[in-house]
């Protein structure tokens, strides 16, 4: 390929070579002795101010934090942790039983609808014999008053209290919280809820816990308004599975899994798509690139200064 010539016009050329000489540049330093002695204090203050917050911060972070007698929760090998691996749709649905039987009963799940069990852990049929089990309040009719129906698919799962005042005077003033997102609301997620739901134990010596509460290392403070909820055989479970304690927390906590992320197997299964495609597209796209751009980056400029 011909190598590229770029020849300047004699007189602009000449015109523009032979002012180097006369044109100057003024060049801007700045440096912390050079500014006046109220910006100075002004900067040195405020990198104390900063430095000192940052300090403090990190020092109210680690004084809030977990306190000795507080056990933060294993990492379990859960089925679906892993980048490619799906939800056990068995669990899940042994895990909405758990949750029926044993957590309805304190917890609500109010961002769920009985329509998103269809396909996931039950058949359509299923779940609308699950949604007629429950009265549903409605209303109002033509005569403006409420009235009670059977439950269908377009229902959110039923509240166990109308408000949380009378959740707090069912449970001596503690807030049953809702269940919907519990796994991602708190940190470590389903190994914590785990943790919880199998860690009660009686508390070590010089640790005294007020009536009405229980103790459990991995709850913060240790001692939490909720009494065991689960043990073994607390329910029988309709697969016929061992209704062990770490079952049936192994079960609801997937269940929360799922009801937290329902587009988990989706998410993966695109993301797989995804790599599979980028796998082709990249390489090609490179290849591309380096047939087009080939000219442009093998190209010489010569400059060749008038005579």
């Amino acid at each position: 390929m011909a190598a590229l010539r770029v020849v300047a016009l004699s007189g602009s050329g000449r015109a523009l070579l032979g002012t180097g000489n006369t044109l100057k540049t003024s060049k801007a330093s700045m440096s912390f002795a050079s500014l006046a002695s109220r910006k100075k204090v002004a900067l040195t203050t405020l990198g104390v101010v900063t430095a000192g917050g940052a300090g403090l911060a990190l020092m109210l972070h680690q004084s809030v934090k977990a306190s000795d007698w507080e056990l933060h929760p294993p990492n379990y090998p859960w089925s679906h942790s892993g980048p490619l691996s799906s939800l056990d749709h068995a669990s899940v649905r042994r895990g909405y039983q758990v949750y029926k039987q044993v957590c309805a009963a304190c917890h609500s799940m109010e961002y769920l609808a009985f329509r998103n069990l269809v396909g996931v852990s039950h058949t359509e049929e299923e779940v609308k014999a699950l949604a007629e089990e429950f009265e549903i309040v409605d209303g109002p009719d033509e005569n403006g008053e409420m009235f009670t129906r059977p439950g269908k698919l377009s229902d959110y799962f039923p509240k166990p209290y109308p408000n949380p005042e009378a959740a707090r005077a069912a449970n001596n003033g503690a807030l049953p919280p809702d269940l919907s997102s519990i796994v991602n609301a708190r940190h470590g997620g389903e190994d914590y809820v785990f943790s919880l739901l199998t860690g009660y134990c009686d508390p070590p010596a010089g640790v005294s816990v007020r009536e009405g509460l229980y103790y459990n290392p991995y709850f913060p403070g240790q001692a939490i308004g909720m009494a065991p909820p689960i043990y073994n055989e607390v329910l029988e479970f309709d697969d016929g599975t061992p209704a062990t304690m770490s079952q049936v927390a192994k079960d609801v906590c997937t269940f929360l899994r799922w009801a937290a992320e329902p587009e988990h197997d989706q998410r993966k299964r695109m993301g797989l798509k995804f790599l599979m495609g980028s796998a082709i597209f990249i390489p090609l796209v490179y290849y591309i690139k380096r047939h087009k751009w080939s000219v442009l980056k093998s190209r010489k400029i010569a400059y060749r200064p008038p005579k």
